[in-house]
């Protein structure tokens, strides 16, 4: 799940239940990606899996921003950044496909949650004003601890799983060093903008890689593959993104970050169900440290929240 903020968004509000819960539903479904990666993957190549995602996306978000009037447009100077950064995020998402190729969907969910706390000491490097908190440290401690078990586990299982769980962790690195960047110029954008660009520019270099890399484009077009595929591209690339974005213009980011630690706790529960992944000691360990370090940096206290 990526969020890209307005530079306006209100500070933050208590939720009404209603909005809570919507919020929780969403956090489940982007826990559920992993899960329809691993799927998609059966029966498809990992660059063409990725090109079809963003390239589903990019049409419905492109739709979407035409019919609410959001300005598309972009400068020269723009352009630059906005290549920049889908280079970026080419890296990065062909890291985590192919990581998630050889590794479980619950190691690669519960790495990928690592992303906050690689913003956290990006930001405290290069951004002014981000500064790491005592309870962040406490955070990151549980966090990479919470990791490291995972690659434990993966050491007694296969050379191939290690190294998917080191291509999604790299991949998340990467996504921390784009966010970082995208932080420093979001004034001049609309989130829109910011998103849909590099869905589009980098869908050229995934169809490329497609070509030359993927033994078979596709492989076994199934019932499930198909429904894994739109899973990716329509609920967490499309819908997923205009109302996370729609919440934190109406209630703040603060609110709906409250409830991030949903995630890992259903990417891991929906690998174990409906995948059959194996439940470990260390995975169990790893569930508890990642969502502690998720609630210990994300809580706030009444005196912050007003």
């Amino acid at each position: 799940m990526t969020t890209h903020l307005s530079p306006s968004h209100p500070l933050g509000k208590e939720l009404p239940l209603r909005a809570a819960l919507f919020t929780i539903f969403l956090c489940i479904l982007f826990g559920g990606n992993a899960v329809a990666i691993k799927i998609s993957l059966s029966g498809l190549g990992v660059f063409t899996t990725i090109f079809l995602r963003f390239s589903i996306a990019s049409l419905v978000l492109l739709l979407w921003a035409v019919w609410r009037g959001v300005p598309i447009m972009v400068s020269t100077r723009q352009f630059l950044q906005l290549s920049l950064i889908s280079l970026i995020f080419f890296l990065q998402m062909s890291g985590i496909y192919l990581g998630q190729n050889l590794t479980t969907a619950s190691h690669g969910v519960l790495i990928a949650n690592l992303l906050p706390f690689i913003v956290m000491l990006l930001g405290h490097k290069f951004l002014l004003n981000e500064r790491i908190e005592a309870k962040s440290v406490i955070g990151l401690s549980l966090g990479f601890i919470g990791v490291l078990l995972l690659f434990l586990d993966t050491i007694n299982v296969a050379d191939s799983a290690l190294l998917g769980d080191f291509l999604i962790f790299m991949a998340i690195v990467l996504w921390g060093c784009n966010v970082i960047l995208i932080k420093r110029i979001i004034a001049d954008y609309h989130p829109v903008q910011i998103t849909l660009f590099p869905m589009t520019l980098s869908a050229p270099l995934f169809l490329l890689a497609a070509l030359l890399f993927d033994d078979k484009m596709v492989s076994d077009l199934s019932v499930p593959v198909i429904q894994a595929l739109l899973y990716q591209a329509l609920i967490t690339a499309s819908f997923g993104f205009i109302m996370w974005n729609t919440l934190i213009q109406k209630y703040g980011a603060t609110a709906l970050h409250s409830f991030i630690f949903v995630v890992p706790l259903s990417g891991v529960s929906l690998g174990i169900f409906l995948l059959n992944e194996p439940v470990t000691p260390n995975l169990i360990a790893s569930i508890f440290l990642v969502t502690a370090a998720l609630v210990v940096v994300n809580i706030r206290s009444r005196k912050q929240l007003r």
